[in-house]
């Protein structure tokens, strides 16, 4: 008996609504213009790591958990002395997340994570990069419901960047409040 194929609910609701909406309110003469998400990086720096490389491993462990797909490791570009870091040593791990595990793990985001933070009062809507991306930062990586609250030893920061196909942030900012963002006005 063959599976019927998944599609992620944001996937869903970008194509069946939010692009209609995009339509009806920039007016898109071509819709291969139509702005939509190409791709999530999550990264996670791991300071620690220069006293203690098991800390890296640690942080590889739980990012491939709220992923969901193998990250890799950083490594320092550069020297720094005054930071203990040699050129070559891991500092962090990262992983890019497209197609349905982009949509999924946003999903997840929106819907679990950030209301899960603490004293949460929206993401901050000033954080475009001028071509259409948006970055954002968090505290505390336990928020996501994969990790283990009672397994973790240390809790982590972590930066998440979302990639959009536009080049305009007012494009970009619709798109993503669509998404249901909870920018804070």
């Amino acid at each position: 008996m063959a599976e019927a194929a998944y599609t992620p609910r944001l996937k869903t609701l970008y194509e069946d609504v939010i692009r209609a909406k995009m339509q009806e309110q920039f007016n898109f003469s071509n819709p291969h213009r139509m702005p939509k998400l190409e791709k999530v990086v999550l990264n996670m720096g791991v300071g620690e790591a220069v006293n203690d490389s098991k800390k890296v491993k640690a942080a590889l462990e739980d990012l491939q958990a709220i992923a969901g797909q193998q990250p890799v490791v950083t490594k320092a570009r550069k020297s720094i002395a005054t930071f203990k870091v040699r050129e070559g040593m891991p500092i962090g791990v990262k992983v890019t997340l497209r197609g349905d595990r982009m949509y999924e793990f946003l999903d997840r985001l929106i819907t679990i994570a950030l209301p899960r933070v603490r004293d949460f009062r929206g993401l901050n809507g000033k954080s475009f990069d001028g071509n259409g991306n948006y970055a954002m930062g968090l505290k505390e990586h336990i928020v996501f419901p994969e990790i283990e609250y009672d397994k973790v030893d240390q809790i982590w920061g972590m930066d998440i960047i979302v990639c959009t196909s536009t080049s305009s942030d007012d494009e970009a900012r619709a798109l993503l409040t669509e998404f249901n963002f909870p920018f804070n006005r």
